[in-house]
């Protein structure tokens, strides 16, 4: 005879979660996340793989490029997603602009990142990878401040190397380059991993930062968003019937 959690897990899978991606490195952080905390869920993958170089190229987030932001969500709600969340940095007022006219929880990469970051000290460090996300990240890190009234700084350092090596395949010099540039944040509180791709870093940045005497926690977009998604739908009224 089954057990009580086997048959429910037969008789409805969890929520369909929508993933838009612009960066083909950010598909398995997020699933092992998933994995890790949520089983239950049901993620599925929309990759715009365009996206990422023409953001570098046009150095400002374009209507056209909005545009495509918005029809990707579009596109998840299509797909019968019941909450969409964006794995690339590069996009948050486009994505704030389809969270407000879509009827389902639309999550910006680093939001529930920066949310938990703020409970993990007043000096934050984060580690990015992709330069033209770094200002609206840095953004999107004061809006979170003046929202809860915290007195949390951040502290940027990038890599700039570590993504081109991620996506010619060399997994192992990105991890190596952020793990090195670590230690120039060992003064801080709290170090977050600014992308969803930077996240495969963690245990590199995690002994490298050992290495030094510094036990300061580390924060991923992957992991904090699954947690904030499962609460948002935890508290979602269930649907008409």
């Amino acid at each position: 005879m089954a057990t009580d959690a086997a048959a429910r897990g037969a008789a409805r899978p969890g929520p369909r979660i929508a993933l838009v991606h612009a960066v083909l490195p950010a598909i398995a952080p997020v699933h092992a996340a998933f994995r890790a905390l949520w089983p239950e869920a049901e993620p599925i993958d929309i990759l715009d793989a365009a996206l990422s170089p023409d953001r570098a190229r046009d150095e400002a987030l374009t209507p056209a490029m909005a545009a495509r932001i918005g029809a990707l969500a579009d596109y998840a709600v299509l797909a019968g997603a019941e909450a969409v969340l964006f794995t690339c940095s590069a996009f948050g007022a486009a994505i704030e602009a389809a969270a407000a006219r879509l009827p389902l929880p639309v999550l910006k990469p680093n939001e529930a990142m920066f949310e938990a970051a703020m409970g993990a000290g007043a000096r934050l460090g984060m580690l990015a990878t992709f330069r033209p996300s770094v200002a609206g990240m840095e953004a999107e890190f004061e809006d979170e401040r003046g929202r809860t009234g915290s007195v949390a700084t951040l502290e940027t350092v990038l890599v700039p190397d570590a993504l081109d090596a991620l996506k010619a395949g060399d997994a192992a010099t990105h991890d190596r380059l952020v793990a090195e540039a670590a230690p120039a944040l060992a003064h801080c509180d709290a170090i977050l991993l600014a992308h969803f791709s930077t996240s495969r870093a963690a245990a590199a940045v995690r002994a490298a930062l050992a290495s030094a005497g510094v036990t300061a926690p580390i924060l991923t977009s992957p992991d904090t968003a699954v947690r904030k998604l499962m609460r948002v739908l935890a508290a979602a009224p269930a649907p008409a019937a």
